[in-house]
This record gives structure tokens, C-alpha cells and sequence, in this order.
């Protein structure tokens, strides 16, 4: 089995099966879903090659797609939760104002004085937009919104991003 020792990035999961023929339907983390078969093969989290896919359609936050080696629906149903990843080597660079949300992961988070809050531990989007998973120097995880209001700054530069004033946190858990 071909692994890759790189930075992977997800740019979907794999969210169910899609009729009896082993089609899968895909949660995508591309632009446009249908860019998830663009980049080659696709990796599990820890590097080994899963497969190849072939688009077969749009679908609401998604795609359907065709996996080489998946023929059945129960073959489809046992990859049900399974991330999707490709190399960061595979995108395109980012434009000056973009990024990648893995570029955001373990970045300072500070407030608008420069204090310290925490540090980003994930950019997440469970179907109601995206939120940043913070953890505070107490060890503490802190999810708030990622939205232009709640985060104005992003300095992949210096390392940080900035919150104003202090976000709103949706949930506070232990880590």
C-alpha cells in the first residue's frame, strides 16, 4: 500500500453509501465539490493510499462519487465516517489573501490588545458554518464562530489570529 510521509490536508468524508452499486456520497471541503477527484489519490489521516475517485454527481454539500475497488453497497457502508486526504503539495498556493484552514491550526489567538487567549486547535463545520476550536492556557476547548466579525485579523506571518472584541463562546468543554 503506496503512504505519503507529507502534510495531508481533508478535503472530504465519506458520509454514506449512494445506492447498491458501492457509489459513495461525500462531504466536501473543496470549493467546488467537484474539485475532490482532481488532486490524484486519496490518503486516510495517517498516509496510506485509499483510492481513486470518479465524480458521478453533485449532491447537496457534496458530491456522489465512484471509488476503484468499491462495488457494493456494503463495501461503501463500512468506509461511512472515513476522512479523505490529499497532500498539501497537490493544491495550488494560496492567493495573498487566502488559506487553507489547516494553516490556521496552532496559531496564536489573541484579542485586540494582544493578549493571549489560546491557541487554534481546528477549523470545523458541522453543517451550520464554519467555528474555530480553541484551546485556552488552562487546557480548556472553546468553539466559537469564524466569521469576519469574531476573527477581523489573520496573520499567518506573525503566527496569530486576532478575535474582537472576545468572541462569543458557543461551547466550553474540558480537553
Amino acid at each position: 500500500m503506496e503512504s505519503v510521509q507529507e502534510n495531508l490536508i481533508c478535503v472530504a468524508v465519506i458520509a454514506t453509501a449512494h445506492g447498491v452499486r458501492g457509489a459513495l456520497k461525500l462531504r466536501c471541503f473543496t470549493e467546488r465539490p467537484e474539485d475532490v477527484a482532481a488532486y490524484g489519490a486519496l490518503f486516510d489521516r495517517h498516509g496510506h493510499r485509499l483510492f481513486n475517485l470518479t465524480i458521478i454527481s453533485a449532491a447537496k454539500g457534496g458530491a456522489i462519487a465512484k471509488a476503484d475497488g468499491i462495488d457494493d453497497r456494503e463495501a461503501a457502508e463500512a468506509l461511512r465516517g472515513v476522512e479523505l486526504f490529499i497532500p498539501r503539495s497537490a493544491l495550488p498556493e494560496p492567493n495573498e489573501d487566502e488559506f487553507y484552514y489547516s494553516d490556521l491550526e496552532g496559531l496564536d489567538v489573541v484579542d485586540t490588545d494582544g493578549v493571549r487567549l489560546g491557541v487554534v486547535k481546528q477549523v470545523v463545520n458541522h453543517g451550520a458554518g464554519d467555528l474555530i476550536e480553541m484551546q485556552n492556557d488552562q487546557g480548556e476547548l472553546q468553539i466559537f464562530p469564524f466569521d469576519k466579525a469574531t476573527v477581523p485579523v489573520i496573520d499567518l506571518d506573525n503566527r496569530r489570529l486576532q478575535v474582537a472584541p472576545r468572541p462569543e463562546v458557543l461551547v466550553e468543554t474540558e480537553a
